[in-house]
């Protein structure tokens, strides 16, 4: 039986990479969390996985609140790029297969077609320049990795899609930010895809996202329309939130990704963004 190693296992992605090995027989999961694994101690990192010995590690684990990344510095290289670096030495030394998730906030956001894997990078805030590092650490000590980029992901925990229909519930309208433009892309669907790919030796850099975009007031239109709710969207320009929001790190004001890696070497295809978020709200 192979053991596959998941560091966040309590987030978004990790649960919905373990429903996707739920019924495999041939898998064994080693779930971690901060709780039981720091991934900034590159000590604690290899006692682990010189014992589990794993076949590959799924590497969840991120610090993701962009806002905070910019003044909690320190941590936020820790974990997204020391952390990345720890997993994939200790995956070199045994021998492990690494899937690091990454972010389409490696890129400048001034684009005007998707992007491809290959685009140059140009972050502008913490969480993107922290996740890159991450992604040259994968690429510095990992001998066989896989770089996944996605966005604007949600899945089961705190997410855009469960915000919106929190505020659905007290408001008659909302004010949403309408210049940013991406693809909303179910947990389900990128973990999907992460098994896919770990399986083989098709090893690089993928973009992972539901095919199609819109921008965050369309996506939040769709959530209320496919929830019954009679909420009205007010879509607003980003200058408007950071008014009401000064504290708000940088975004990219286009961020869609182009599967392309995927669609050359693989026959997996993301669900178009509107029928993943219909099945996700179909679950409630």
């Amino acid at each position: 039986m192979k053991k596959i190693m998941v560091t966040g296992c309590h987030g978004q992605l990790g649960i919905a990479v373990n429903k996707q090995y739920a019924e495999n027989r041939e898998i064994e999961l080693v779930n971690t969390d901060v709780g039981e694994l720091d991934i900034t101690n590159i000590d604690r990192v290899m006692e682990l996985v010189r014992q589990v010995k794993p076949y590959g590690i799924i590497n969840c684990a991120a610090h993701t609140n962009v806002d905070a990344c910019e003044t909690d510095v320190d941590n936020a290289y820790r974990i997204n790029a020391i952390g990345a670096r720890n997993l994939a030495i200790a995956s070199t030394e045994v021998g492990a297969k690494l899937v690091q998730v990454s972010t389409d906030y490696v890129f400048d956001g001034r684009a005007d077609r998707p992007y491809f894997e290959f685009d140059a990078t140009a972050p502008h805030g913490v969480y993107g320049a922290s996740k890159l590092a991450g992604e040259n650490f994968v690429k510095a000590f990992a001998n066989n990795y896989f770089i996944i980029r996605t966005a604007w992901l949600y899945g089961e925990g705190k997410n855009f899609v469960k915000t919106m229909l929190r505020l659905s519930e007290t408001n008659d309208k909302v004010r949403v930010v309408n210049d940013q433009i991406g693809t909303p892309t179910s947990a389900d669907e990128l973990a999907k895809a992460i098994c896919r790919l770990l399986v083989t030796e098709n090893y690089g850099i993928f973009h992972g996202t539901c095919e199609g975009f819109c921008s965050w007031a369309d996506f939040a239109t769709e959530i209320f329309r496919l929830a019954g709710k009679q909420t009205q969207v007010e879509g607003i320009s980003t200058e408007e939130y950071k008014k009401m929001n000064p504290a708000s790190a940088p975004r990219p004001a286009y961020s869609v990704l182009d599967n392309y890696m995927l669609r050359l070497t693989t026959d997996y295809r993301f669900a178009d963004w509107q029928d993943a978020i219909a099945a996700y709200i179909s679950t409630f």
